[in-house]
């Protein structure tokens, strides 16, 4: 079967799953329908409708798009049929149901942003960073019940320098994700494929979860964390959520800071963790195990985001100030 006969289906919804779908259009491959997400809700009064970055490049494209409430709702699955698809390709969406993946005869694969089976969930990119893990990559699988076990069709690598941060890693894993699905239905047109169950595959460390991180994961522990671990917790959230904590100062005021960036400074000291040392002008740094971490992008509740020296000119530092 040549690429352009072979009917595809695509399935994503953020920006990290228009990359894939854009190669595959330029590559002329046959996208026969595409489904993502319904339009979400925004603005002050949630009456403005906001359509995913899937649909919207799907719209740009001319490409037919369906946008399923429930996924087994007898209406969308008979749509889905219509468009006798030979080929499913899942890329950041939501878990399918058995009647939705096992439809076309070739399958359906999903592109997962780890070294599988390590960092199975939500969150592949945050956590390996945030686990200070030196190498990551992507995967593509065919799907099977329990979500992100099935077997492996292929994998690409790269590393993760001490400077990247989870957004870094999400553009390069964007990119190198884009070329892997499409390398993946080549092969999958070829007829050489020999997928892997993840079971069997070598591994040497214990399997990381990549669980969704909500607002109370993204909150710094001081006192239980060592430097390395406190900068790459913070890299593991950076752009978004945002490793968040609670400024506290000796008479009392308190409020939340958002940290974005951070240097270390590795050191032997006898000042309590969580304290502040600033010279008021350049530097904020906070004293932890192993040295300080240097706080070098923050921001303020109801401020902007902004580098240390600007946030420092609108700060007065008095003594005791700590964080929690």
């Amino acid at each position: 079967m040549k690429k352009e006969d072979l009917r595809i289906v695509y399935m994503g919804t953020p920006e990290f799953a228009v990359e894939s779908l854009r190669r595959l259009v330029e590559g002329g491959y046959h996208i026969v329908g595409v489904v993502t997400m319904p339009d979400k809700p925004v603005g002050r009064h949630q009456d403005t409708l906001q359509p995913s970055a899937v649909k919207q490049y799907a719209v740009a494209h001319g490409l037919p798009v369906l946008q399923p409430e429930k996924l087994k709702d007898e209406r969308f699955l008979a749509e889905l049929r219509a468009l006798r698809a030979d080929l499913q390709i899942v890329v950041a969406f939501r878990m399918l149901p058995e009647v939705v993946w096992a439809m076309p005869q070739l399958g359906t694969f999903n592109l997962h942003a780890s070294l599988l089976p390590q960092y199975r969930g939500a969150a592949p990119i945050n956590w390996a960073v945030i686990n200070g893990e030196t190498e990551t990559g992507v995967t593509t699988f065919f799907l099977r019940h329990e979500i992100d076990t099935g077997e492996i069709i292929r994998q690409t690598r790269i590393p993760i320098d001490d400077s990247d941060n989870a957004g870094t890693v999400h553009d390069k894993l964007m990119a190198l994700g884009g070329q892997l699905v499409v390398d993946t239905v080549d092969q999958i047109l070829s007829g050489d494929v020999h997928p892997v169950p993840q079971e069997s595959m070598p591994e040497d460390n214990p399997l990381h979860p990549a669980p969704k991180i909500f607002k109370d994961t993204c909150r710094i522990d001081w006192t239980g964390k060592t430097l390395k671990q406190l900068h790459d917790f913070v890299r593991g959230l950076a752009p978004y959520p945002a490793a968040w904590t609670e400024l506290k100062s000796a008479d009392g005021k308190s409020g939340n800071l958002k940290i974005y960036a951070t240097t270390k400074e590795p050191c032997v000291h006898g000042t309590p963790a969580g304290t502040i040392v600033t010279d008021g002008r350049t530097y904020l740094k906070v004293a932890t195990d192993g040295g300080y971490l240097h706080l070098q992008e923050l921001q303020a509740a109801g401020k902007k985001r902004m580098r240390v020296e600007d946030f420092l000119r609108g700060f007065r530092p008095t003594e005791g100030l700590r964080v929690e």
